[in-house]
């Protein structure tokens, strides 16, 4: 496991807040370093390096995989590159290997910017920011999207933090998800959402991963004033790091196939979304949406967000 030290990582952007201290990048607009005290909570590589798998990085326009690369949208075929061919899959959208304008550059704050398209097989123009904001509660994220084209756009957005762990089989999960999405081999989906209950899945309750292979996709979230909280624990002794997401993002996939790392995505919609309409969005011309999440140290909840867009 590389952490967060290296070149690509020097070349981000620094937040301090309190004891708290992050680095993000416009590379994928992503979130490559959280440490609280001088105790680093991320496990992060570099692009290029070849242990990345999509370390931090936004996903736009879709998080997971779009089945054979191939999705119908208002009634015509489109076609995206194999980024995964092994699986023939379109896999994490088409941003993170760009590098995001950056907005926004404060002490505590940062805000980058992407113009999704026209591309081959995603013919829109669908304008991406995400801010990030460092406060002594954690780091919160907030992801807004505009379709400035003339025709609708459809559209996903999922993050891929990697916590870093002791040891997967040591780490203690609380996801309050009362279902997941069945995948097949490809990872892609079978069917509908089923319930957890009597699973191997049901993590409901606070207990450990052990030796269950998670690259899972939960759904149907329980809330507290309209935000999911996910609790993990990344060691026998170790203090709880919170996921939290508001109810823009529908979903959360976890990934335990990182030695020494657990990717905690929330996402908007399910894998291969633009084919089953799982929690996707069509945005119309001029049409937005709008969606939170962070990391907070300990159990604690949500912190307060600062919205750091300009007023339009």
């Amino acid at each position: 496991m590389t952490t967060p030290v290296d070149s690509a990582a020097a070349a981000g952007i620094t937040l301090r807040a309190g004891e708290h201290e992050a680095t993000v990048s416009p590379r994928g607009a992503a979130l490559c370093s959280w440490s609280v005290g001088g105790d680093e909570k991320l496990a992060w590589t570099p692009p290029g390096h070849p242990d990345h798998l999509f370390d931090g990085a936004t996903l736009v326009p879709w998080p997971n995989r779009i089945r054979d690369g191939r999705y119908i949208h208002e009634g015509r075929r489109r076609r995206l590159e194999l980024t995964e061919p092994e699986r023939s899959t379109a896999l994490h959208g088409l941003a993170t290997s760009v590098d995001w304008d950056t907005e926004l550059r404060t002490a505590d704050a940062a805000r980058f910017g992407h113009t999704l398209g026209p591309l081959p097989g995603y013919p829109y123009a669908v304008r991406v920011e995400v801010g990030y904001v460092l406060s002594p509660g954690g780091v919160s994220v907030e992801l807004h999207a505009v379709n400035h084209g003339d025709e609708r756009a459809p559209f996903g957005a999922g993050a891929h933090p990697y916590i870093r762990t002791a040891g997967v089989d040591r780490t203690m999960l609380q996801i309050p998800a009362a279902t997941v999405v069945p995948l097949d081999r490809r990872l892609l989906p079978t069917g509908r959402p089923s319930s957890v209950e009597g699973t191997p899945m049901d993590f409901r309750q606070r207990r450990p991963v052990g030796g269950t292979a998670l690259d899972t996709t939960f759904g149907d979230l329980a809330r507290s004033a309209g935000t999911a909280y996910v609790r993990i624990w990344p060691g026998e002794s170790a203090a709880a790091i919170t996921l939290w997401c508001d109810g823009g993002y529908r979903f959360v996939h976890v990934f335990s196939g990182a030695p020494g790392r657990l990717a905690i995505e929330p996402m908007t919609c399910a894998p291969d979304a633009f084919n089953t309409g799982l929690g996707l969005l069509s945005l119309g011309p001029g049409d937005s949406v709008h969606a939170r999440w962070g990391l907070a140290a300990g159990g604690g909840s949500r912190p307060a967000v600062r919205n750091n867009r300009p007023h339009s």
